[in-house]
């Protein structure tokens, strides 16, 4: 309702503006300082200053008396040097509020592309997999929210690096073939992805005393780039059994896709060759015959010696076939994959995988008008050389749409490493965050996580609701450190670097998402405690007519609480403007805080007064149904009890 009112009074300055000055004037409306002030500020008049050579002030007065009447508005004024300060029109924004039933949106519009998640398939997902994936789901949910039509991929990067290191521990290392590998994918008493972390660990460990075995990851990579031979097979089985784990994983944590394309169908079904026909073609890329990169073909004017896009033995790098991707992505390859379902979700969505089989179906995705990519800040540069590979194919507006969702890193505070078993040194423990790595094998997996976080939940749960049944338990505390999670993942900027501690996520005081979710199920037990009690919830729509409201909310304490729970769609708007899920996560807590505030301060169950009475149910209802959806927004489910 805010937000409606905010974009109704936009488009009614902005219209007479155009009219009466000839000025299309895009302006913002803004908060104003004090709440006495109104709920609303246009500073239209300061930018049309500058334009008219006119005092603000005297324009504000103009505008004030000659925009004309906007539904919901009940007195403009004009403040201080030319401020136009809108106060609303409180009984018909309560009835307006009373009256709103929230339809479902409907994804209209250009196609936006996010990708996001998109682990290496070589070992188990760990803390930092888990920002990307929180990040980029909340950014979708929030998007979706506003009615956007959103596809969500996971890149599968099954032909890397990473991925035939693993290849080659098994085979050079353990002396492990394929049935080896099979049987061990078959011994229920193995996680595959753990046993792959520690092997990759291992193989890293073991290039660093041997680097002559680095010959052992090239002839790994030329055999999984052909498609051809043992080493081949070896990498398929090793990446689809880890994808199946990440998206276990994922789905844990709530975060589902709609694709999952693979690199190796990029080579396979010529994606690269295409893109690296092109970028010869148009010169984007040379072919180096002198120092350190000779015999590389190279994209120039990224740094003093460019980027190696081919390397000299003829593998592509990472970034070419990124760029192969990024172009399939907005449509521009001329180029698309095969597809079979993968998997169904609970709602009955197919998430789609691709192939290279050329009897599978085909289907509709990419051909994207915006592309978001959620890749940690350390990829920057190569974001970088992507955008400038679709300039130099002279896709600049592509390019301006590639947007890099960059975030920093997940530490883990020194209290969080005591908590999950992590022995540090007298230094790391005086340190204010400790770095972890998985190529070293030092780190969190994501699992093991979501695993402590839900022990520790129960023991909480077990201690309040000792009578409930014990599965309905575990689902509850799951609920809470899922909850707890995401919202310490997404609550800061995605420029902050994060320290996770286990015990200030999941806390029930302070700015989490146990706080939230606590809110939300007080107001849904003040609901159930009124029907214990023989008591109906009233039909609100009845008993509140727009003057009941207009009554109610003179008090300035139930206005101002109105205001903060019914600014749902304008925190939001703002959020995705700014690529920031953060803001959404804040707003949550600020819900959460006003109606505990509420909740303190009203005897809600008790009051005598009739009309106040219901008018008191009327906003628990309301702000339940805020918090749940802002919750849901943050990919927070609302346990039964906490």
């Amino acid at each position: 309702m805010f937000h409606s009112i905010e974009k109704q009074l936009s488009r009614a300055f902005r219209d007479h503006i155009q009219a009466r000055y000839g000025v299309d004037l895009p302006f913002g409306v803004e908060q104003p300082r004090q709440s006495d002030f109104g709920e609303m500020a246009v500073p239209a008049a300061f930018q049309l200053a500058k334009q008219l050579r006119q005092a603000p002030r005297k324009i504000a007065a103009e505008l004030v008396d000659e925009v004309g009447p906007v539904p919901g508005v009940a007195a403009m004024e004009v403040a201080g040097n030319g401020y136009i300060n809108i106060r609303l029109d409180r009984g018909a924004y309560g009835a307006a509020l009373l009256a709103d039933e929230p339809e479902a949106t409907v994804a209209a519009g250009e196609k936006i592309i996010v990708e996001h998640t998109n682990i290496n398939p070589n070992k188990a997902a760990h803390i930092g997999h888990v920002r990307n994936a929180a990040l980029g789901d909340t950014f979708v949910r929030m998007m979706r929210a506003l009615g956007q039509r959103v596809e969500v991929q996971n890149y599968i990067d099954n032909t890397g690096v990473q991925v035939a290191d693993v290849v080659v521990g098994f085979k050079f290392l353990e002396d492990k073939g394929v049935a080896d590998v099979k049987a061990l994918l078959a011994d229920s008493s193995v996680r595959f992805d753990y046993y792959c972390w520690d092997l990759y660990a291992r193989t890293s460990g073991y290039y660093k005393d041997h680097p002559e075995a680095l010959q052992w990851r090239a002839a790994t990579l030329h055999s999984i780039e052909a498609g051809e031979g043992e080493l081949s097979e070896l990498a398929h089985l090793v990446a689809d059994a880890v994808v199946e784990a990440h998206l276990a994983t994922m789905l844990r944590l709530d975060v589902e896709y709609d694709v999952l394309p693979r690199e190796s169908e990029i080579l396979h079904l010529q994606f690269w060759a295409s893109a690296f026909e092109q970028l010869k073609e148009r010169k984007a890329i040379y072919l180096e015959t002198e120092g350190k990169n000779a015999h590389c073909w190279v994209m120039p004017g990224l740094s003093e010696e460019g980027k190696v896009i081919v390397r000299s033995d003829g593998t592509v790098t990472y970034v070419g076939k990124d760029i192969a991707y990024q172009l399939w992505k907005f449509g521009l390859l001329g180029k698309d994959f095969y597809y079979r379902p993968f998997r169904k979700y609970a709602d009955g969505r197919v998430l789609w995988i691709t192939t290279d089989d050329a009897t599978a179906e085909r289907g509709d995705f990419g051909r994207g008008s915006r592309v978001y990519n959620v890749i940690d800040a350390r990829q920057s540069y190569l974001q970088d050389v992507v955008a400038a590979g679709l300039r130099g194919l002279g896709y600049n507006d592509q390019a301006d749409r590639s947007v890099h969702f960059s975030y920093e890193m997940v530490a883990l505070s020194p209290r969080c490493c005591a908590d999950l078993g992590i022995q540090l040194s007298e230094e790391d423990r005086k340190r204010t965050y400790v770095e972890v790595s998985g190529r070293k094998g030092l780190g969190v997996k994501a699992d093991d996580l979501i695993d402590t976080l839900i022990a520790k939940a129960l023991e909480e749960v077990d201690a309040r609701h000792p009578e409930s049944p014990a599965e309905e338990r575990r689902r509850v505390a799951s609920q809470i450190a899922v909850g707890a999670l995401r919202y310490f993942l997404l609550k800061f900027t995605r420029n902050s670097v994060i320290a996770f501690d286990l015990q200030e996520a999941l806390s029930f005081e302070g700015e989490t998402g146990p706080y939230v979710q606590y809110a939300a199920v007080r107001a849904r037990n003040i609901l159930r405690k009124l029907e214990e009690l023989g008591e109906k919830v009233p039909d609100f729509a009845a008993e509140l007519s727009p003057e009941a409201m207009a009554r109610q909310l003179q008090s300035e304490d139930f206005w101002q609480l109105l205001l903060a729970a019914s600014k749902a769609d304008s925190a939001l708007e703002r959020a995705v403007a700014a690529g920031e899920p953060a803001h959404v996560a804040k707003y949550a807590f600020q819900v959460a805080q006003a109606f505990n505030n509420f909740y303190h301060q009203y005897p809600i169950i008790h009051e005598e007064n009739r009309e106040k009475k219901v008018f008191l149910l009327w906003m628990t209802d309301f702000f339940r149904r805020q918090l749940e959806r802002t919750a849901g927004i943050l990919g927070i489910a609302i346990p039964d009890y906490m």
